[in-house]
């Protein structure tokens, strides 16, 4: 058993199976103790926390570097920004999200306001991670405009109408996350949370109303047998 596991009484496998069933469906913490139970695993759901919150990074970690080992991976040519509001101790924050124009999240931004500065912010950490794009593709909130005027690119925005569905579509994976978990209780941890839930959703990603059945299973048979690499 790898070292990482040394201190720990469960088997990688029934370790990466929790993490799975928790970040990528819709599932509290004891939804996944009774269907682990119900599989024969007696664990509590403070266990699968546990977990999620020692191995879940390390997963994202090693995708995000497979994936972006690839020759453009992330293409540069698109990218799609939108924020959305979300409640963490009562206080609203925002969550900022981009997306490639193949609908691949490329990262999440948890900040506290919506305005020039947090715009700024995001933009900055996007282009210094993956370069500048052709496009960014925004709503028409004024901050984005200011920030890409400052940095140079504001002829590079494109907004309005249905242009940003892409980057709209892309939140509601996390939103039924966020009603199964009823919200969050602090940034750090929102912040975390939708860094593994971003790279993880890239990786089982099958676009699957863009290919056949075949393609899809021989796409899905794939994904599941890097899965069972990661950590081991």
């Amino acid at each position: 058993m790898s070292y990482q596991y040394r201190y720990f009484n469960s088997s990688p496998e029934i370790i990466r199976l929790a993490i799975l069933m928790y970040i990528k469906y819709p599932l509290s913490l004891r939804h996944v103790e009774d269907l682990l139970f119900e599989r024969g695993i007696d664990i509590c759901h403070e266990t699968v926390r546990l977990w999620w919150n020692r191995f879940g990074p390390a997963i994202a970690t090693k995708i995000r570097k497979k994936r972006t080992s690839y020759p453009k991976q992330y293409s540069n040519w698109r990218w799609h920004i939108d924020e959305v509001f979300v409640k963490i101790g009562g206080k609203t924050h925002y969550l900022w999200r981009a997306v490639d124009h193949e609908g691949e999240v490329l990262d999440a931004i948890v900040t506290k306001r919506r305005d020039k500065k947090a715009a700024l912010k995001v933009l900055k950490y996007l282009i210094k991670r993956y370069g500048r794009p052709t496009a960014i593709v925004t709503d028409k909130l004024r901050s984005y405009k200011a920030a890409m005027k400052e940095l140079g690119c504001q002829n590079k925005q494109e907004a309005g109408g249905r242009l940003n569905n892409r980057a709209e579509n892309s939140h509601l994976p996390f939103r039924r996350r966020e009603y199964a978990m009823q919200g969050f209780r602090k940034e750090a941890t929102l912040q975390k949370f939708t860094s593994i839930h971003s790279q993880i959703y890239n990786h089982f990603n099958g676009e699957r109303h863009l290919v056949n059945r075949q393609t899809f299973k021989e796409f899905r048979s794939e994904t599941m047998t890097e899965w069972r690499t990661f950590l081991a």
